[in-house]
């Protein structure tokens, strides 16, 4: 089953921005409500586009390097990257398609 993987500051390059394929980065943080919502449907997704997409997930709390440079502000933010840059964002709770949506640009 395809899970999100988590990354950090550490491997945040040679995950993401090395990457080939699309990526999804679910910017988190444990005590987020909003983050825990959205987390299932990341799931789903990482299901649904397993092969053509890569899912991270990365704690804002343990890795502000990372979610300052992207000038991440609230979680949960979600950024797709292409090419070893952010080409989507969504910020906040949003429906699975509004999602779908974001990765379906990413790899027209």
């Amino acid at each position: 089953m395809a899970m999100p993987t988590d990354t950090t500051d550490a491997t945040f390059n040679s995950d993401v921005i090395e990457n080939d394929d699309p990526v999804l980065v679910d910017f988190w943080a444990p005590w987020c409500g909003p983050c825990r919502m959205v987390a299932p449907i990341v799931e789903e997704l990482a299901e649904e586009y397993d092969g053509r997409v890569k899912f991270v997930k990365l704690n804002t709390d343990e890795n502000p390097m990372t979610a300052g440079q992207y000038g991440i502000r609230s979680i949960p933010t979600l950024l797709v990257f292409k090419g070893g840059e952010p080409v989507g964002q969504i910020i906040g709770f949003r429906p699975k398609g509004d999602l779908a949506k974001q990765l379906d640009a990413a790899l027209a």
